[in-house]
């Protein structure tokens, strides 16, 4: 029974070592959780990362769950086994004392002085067992000692089976968290790179863009000269004498001059509105390309330096199985 309540003992220590060692991988997948919700934006969404890092928060609080209830079945055990194994030691110790009296009785003679007269010896204590009671006692106390024996051999194997069970499906989960961590890192990164091909573009654009309101209005500015000259002679004409303020040829020219010119400086200056308004679009689009190249560092940092290596820290099925 020694030797059996020492199985007990360590059965417990390695569950409790089980125990402690969940704890860890607990805080990793709760720092985990945490830190993602720090991404921001669309990719603050809730991903097969997150889902299977609250399954693996699950799954260890169901694990912690069994083994302290497991753990407290070997307590129970080695409570029954300390009692079996007093009451065997007690028993032992009761048959050995007996066995002494009986075996200095049994070797007394009339001739040696030891003897005395004991008045009222020679009667049935009411306490007295028979030795068909004796006979059962004893034998219900190794019956007992047996059966925790036996119990203690289902309790190891209960305890086997259940440390390597929760081994198991914590390890599988863990390596499923980590498959979706870099499937995730590595679709981040494949946008990230597509959008900042989008912004390279959209930059040229927007510097092409640029350049070509540059060029309207430089456009517009050489158009003003011209205007203002042919403007000058119509209102210089308007001071002739007499019948000589006549609607003549020239006045005619200068008029369809004028016309001409204004409305290709209208026509120049629709073309300079649709360009800027095309440039505030372009340099929208660039920053909120920007932004979403920042949400995307932001969430690769996260799972990839954050997360990723904490998860290096996760105990290793060795650790889960209670052995260190």
């Amino acid at each position: 029974m020694s030797l059996t309540r020492q199985n007990c003992c360590w059965l417990k220590k390695r569950l409790e070592n089980a125990l402690r060692t969940t704890e860890i991988s607990l805080h990793i997948a709760t720092d985990n959780l945490n830190c993602r919700q720090r991404r921001l934006g669309v990719d603050l969404v809730q991903d097969d990362v997150e889902i299977s890092l609250l399954k693996e928060v699950e799954i260890i609080n169901n694990v912690q769950d069994l083994l302290k209830n497991v753990i407290n079945q070997c307590e129970k055990q080695i409570r029954l086994n300390r009692d079996a194994k007093q009451n065997l030691e007690m028993d032992w110790s009761d048959k050995k004392e007996a066995l002494q009296i009986e075996t200095i009785s049994g070797a007394l003679r009339n001739h040696h002085t030891n003897k005395q007269f004991h008045n009222g010896a020679a009667k049935f204590e009411e306490i007295q067992s028979t030795p068909e009671s004796l006979a059962q006692f004893t034998h219900d106390n190794i019956a007992r000692a047996e059966h925790e024996r036996m119990a203690s051999i289902q309790l190891r194997t209960l305890v086997d089976n259940v440390l390597e069970d929760t081994s198991r499906d914590m390890r599988e989960q863990a390596d499923l968290v980590y498959a979706n961590f870099t499937k995730r890192i590595a679709e981040m990164e494949d946008a990230k790179t597509k959008l900042e091909e989008n912004l390279t573009k959209v930059v040229k654009q927007v510097k092409d863009q640029e350049q070509n309101i540059d060029e309207l209005q430089q456009a517009i500015r050489d158009k003003e000269d011209p205007l203002k000259v042919a403007q000058t002679r119509l209102y210089n004409r308007t001071y002739r004498p007499g019948v000589e303020l006549c609607r003549d040829p020239a006045q005619y020219h200068l008029v369809g001059e004028v016309n001409e010119i204004n409305q290709s400086i209208d026509a120049l200056k629709q073309r300079l509105n649709d360009a800027q308004n095309s440039l505030k679009d372009l340099q929208d689009n660039r920053m909120a390309l920007e932004k979403e190249i920042s949400f995307k560092k932001n969430s690769i940092f996260i799972d990839r330096d954050k997360c990723l290596t904490v998860r290096n820290r996760i105990p290793s099925s060795t650790k889960i199985m209670g052995y260190q």
